[in-house]
């Protein structure tokens, strides 16, 4: 998965476990997609204790999701979902083998919950 997109996704699952402080740096950092300079500029900080934070930042959030696995069984849910459209989709599939692919996902989507 793209860094950005990676960030993003820990962030809108975990973002609300960090501080008021940490969620406006790291906002403005890969939302806004704003320097190290100009969020240093902004909050009186230096560029480095900026870098600090968002390492510190990505760091936390990669711990929950390592603990909590929220993102990756999101993905999981996701693509199964996907194949389920995919397969309502395929007019090819007699009503008997699209009733049990639905059947299986369904019940897989189910396990991951």
């Amino acid at each position: 998965m793209e860094k950005i997109v990676e960030q993003g996704l820990l962030y809108d699952f975990y973002g609300e476990l960090l501080t008021d402080h940490q969620k406006k740096i790291y906002e403005d950092a890969v939302y806004e997609d704003m320097s190290l300079g100009e969020i240093a500029g902004e909050y009186g900080i230096s560029r480095q204790g900026v870098h600090d934070l968002i390492k510190r930042c990505d760091n936390t959030l990669q711990e929950y999701e390592n603990k909590l696995h929220l993102v990756s069984r999101f993905m999981t849910i996701k693509e199964k979902i996907e194949k389920i459209n995919q397969m309502a989709g395929n007019e090819e599939l007699s009503r008997k083998d699209l009733a049990e692919g639905i059947r299986q996902l369904s019940g897989e989507i189910l396990e991951e919950l």
